[in-house]
């Protein structure tokens, strides 16, 4: 068939990959010069397939309001008249319960640990290499109420079979050894060992090069109108530049998605939560991290990427507005200088990125009620992780073959 994919981000990307793979005729079309130039630029660089989490969970709403009052919070919220915003937040508060948490959490596990698999495969049929890393995520307690509260992910973890360790202080030392210059400042951490670590924006364009030997084409800076829906079938993408038709479109604009489809009735309740990061060159390697640690406290993940250190995080609700806020960049530096302060901050660059969530964390893939639109969107935080399980899974789902994990609950009819 004659796919279009919408969006070049890694998410994207992936999906052509697939599709190219499975004997389609793909164009990815994007309105940025190059892949991965907006939400998998300079992500956090994790790939936690164990560290794998819905934001909605029980105390939430509590730790929500006591954030609002702290100089380093892990949620800003900036609300206005929006009312996409409002519905979002109120789905969002109706799965902070234990049990939705636990199905949610059962989704996404299902999906990374699908996603460590496939991700692992296309690094070893390309060769591709993206400062990648095999050593795991530690989640580092600076509490011991921290660490007693990580019981319900240690369940989670144990019933869906994905191996964990729970370490005490002097546990945490071997795993990340820098650590031990403050070692007074930790109580233990949630170490899920087969976790991993990459340069999310190295392995999109990668592998798009890697796609395009497949005859995948690629379209550049070209503003994308709507979609051609005759009856109720899609028929093609209208672009500033022309009508391009196509058997099949799979949507992958990550918070840009709703905006597309609104207009087709179909109602998406992806809503963009703005992240930070900062690139750090490291100075001194035996005080910098050796894979990704997790400060739970803030909520920021600090990367060993080759030679430089990716601090990253926050969840700020402000809708589509990518500004560079500097109390932002004094949490991200707090944070990294506290526990790793091997890099030199006053080189360091500074991002922001618009992640695409959902209100319950699960992202949507699958079909949509007009015939040949499919959907690859709301990863959040962890489209980096997901990325090359979803592309799998789409590329299935697209070409009428039964995917090899469940797929059921995955799409837009859970709304």
């Amino acid at each position: 068939m004659k796919v279009i994919v919408l969006g070049a981000g890694v998410i994207g990307v992936t999906s052509a990959y697939q599709l190219a793979k499975a004997g389609h005729e793909v164009t990815v079309v994007d309105r940025q010069e190059g892949p991965a130039q907006e939400t998998s630029f300079a992500n956090a660089g994790e790939v936690s397939f164990g560290y794998c989490s819905p934001w909605p969970a029980p105390g939430i709403p509590m730790k929500a309001l006591k954030w609002l009052f702290m100089e380093h919070a892990p949620l800003i919220l900036r609300p206005k008249l929006d009312r996409a915003m409002l519905a979002w937040l109120f789905q969002m508060l109706r799965n902070c319960t234990a049990e939705r948490y636990a199905i949610n959490k059962g989704r996404m596990l299902r999906l990374a640990a699908y996603s460590r698999i496939s991700l692992a495969e296309v690094r070893a049929e390309t060769g591709i290499v993206y400062d990648e890393r095999t050593q795991g995520t530690l989640q580092l307690f600076r509490t011991q109420q921290q660490l007693d509260a990580s019981a319900k992910d240690v369940k989670a973890l144990a019933a869906d079979g994905v191996p964990y360790k729970v370490l005490d202080r002097d546990g945490c030392i071997p795993v990340e050894p820098a650590l031990r210059h403050v070692r007074e400042k930790i109580v233990g951490g949630l170490l899920t060992p087969k976790d991993e670590t990459g340069d999310c924006f190295k392995f999109t364009n990668e592998l798009a090069a890697r796609a395009a030997a497949l005859g995948v084409r690629f379209i550049y800076g070209t503003q994308i109108k709507g979609l051609d829906v005759e009856g109720s079938r899609v028929r093609g993408v209208l672009t500033d530049r022309e009508r391009m038709s196509a058997d099949a479109v799979v949507v992958a604009l990550g918070s840009y998605s709703p905006l597309l489809l609104k207009p087709l009735g179909i109602k998406l309740p992806v809503y963009p939560v703005k992240g930070y990061s900062l690139t750090i060159p490291i100075t001194d390697a035996s005080r910098a991290p050796e894979s990704t640690v997790m400060d739970e406290t803030y909520k920021i993940a600090i990367t060993r990427l080759g030679d430089r250190i990716r601090v990253g995080g926050m969840a700020e609700i402000s809708g589509y507005t990518n500004d560079l806020c500097s109390a932002r960049r004094r949490t991200l530096e707090h944070s990294v200088r506290d526990l790793f302060p091997g890099g030199d901050l006053s080189k360091a660059s500074f991002w922001s990125g618009l992640r695409p969530m959902t209100p319950d964390g699960t992202p949507v893939i699958g079909a949509t009620n007009i015939a040949g639109l499919f959907l690859n969107t709301g990863h959040g935080t962890l489209g980096w992780t997901m990325s090359c399980g979803s592309a799998r899974l789409i590329s299935d789902l697209v070409s009428g073959r039964k995917p090899e994990i469940d797929a059921a609950d995955l799409g837009i009819a859970r709304y």
